[in-house]
């Protein structure tokens, strides 16, 4: 029997290959003090993420022919039924209170009596945790992105943020959501609203790239974004990723961890290749 109480909001999960990682990321879902509804659409996977994702009855579960994230967050969010869509991968896990937690801001936004720095019309958090802190190269992630330990943020992260893990759908559906730009689409978001997502406090757990297959992987698909200055920003990284410059910064911040410079090969490697295929094939997915 399918419950009567409205949901708080509608979980997007953008989800391509995931079969390893999406069941623990639905049943911490599932399990959250607010009730939440749960759209998945799968971005042309070619693993075994959909027959995984069979055991669930309560749960949406569109498809696209393989586009990116962008394109599939959006068709998600045509079809949610909240009035706050939530953003989430599915390497992710939660905490049992983090959709109630992520949301208030949002909830506050139209009460009189909430203090404006307390009110907004989409939220991140800045306690997202590094799941697979006890594998090396999620170690080695850290040090590349200049993260503190055990967090995916630095040290006294911003009040406001770039990317929305939360925001009221009315504004999504105002400026069309993501622009289909790769991997910064996450950007667009307040690059159009002309408003940032305001920090909280929700706790989840989120894994770094654990081998060095999916460093570059992840780091392909990083690369595919549009780049300051335009061709000469996009030539200009790519002599940034070339081996000779890998091996001087991965030596040099060896210091950090003696992993680090087989990590920045590897790492830079994936963004190479990348940047290639995006100039070449117009390829924006990962």
């Amino acid at each position: 029997m399918t419950s009567s109480i409205k949901s708080v909001a509608s979980a997007i999960l953008a989800v391509y290959n995931a079969q390893s990682t999406i069941l623990p990321c639905i049943e911490s879902l599932l399990g959250q003090s607010a009730k939440v509804e749960i759209i998945v659409v799968d971005d042309g996977s070619t693993d075994g993420t959909l027959k995984k994702l069979n055991i669930y009855k309560d749960i949406k579960i569109l498809k696209q022919s393989h586009g990116g994230p962008a394109l599939a967050r959006n068709l998600g969010s045509s079809h949610a039924n909240s009035d706050i869509l939530l953003f989430v991968d599915a390497d992710m896990i939660f905490d049992r209170d983090y959709v109630q937690d992520l949301i208030h801001p949002i909830l506050n936004y139209s009460r009189a009596t909430a203090k404006l720095e307390e009110r907004s019309v989409g939220t991140y958090t800045t306690e997202e945790q590094v799941a697979n802190w006890d594998n090396v190269w999620a170690r080695c992630w850290n040090v590349q992105e200049g993260w503190e330990d055990e967090k995916r943020f630095p040290k006294n992260p911003p009040k406001y943020g770039t990317d929305f893990r939360a925001i009221l759908k009315s504004e999504f559906d105002k400026i069309g959501g993501f622009d289909n730009i790769g991997y910064t689409d996450t950007w667009s978001l307040f690059n159009k609203l002309g408003v940032k997502p305001l920090s909280t406090k929700a706790i989840c757990y989120h894994k770094n790239p654990g081998t060095l297959a999916a460093v570059f992987s992840q780091a392909r698909w990083a690369a595919k974004r549009p780049y300051k200055y335009g061709i000469v920003g996009t030539l200009y990284a790519l002599v940034r990723t070339s081996l000779p410059i890998s091996l001087v910064v991965g030596i040099v911040k060896s210091y950090k961890d003696r992993n680090f410079a087989v990590f920045k090969i590897i790492y830079d490697l994936g963004r190479f290749v990348g940047i290639l295929e995006m100039m070449v094939s117009g390829n924006l997915a990962k």
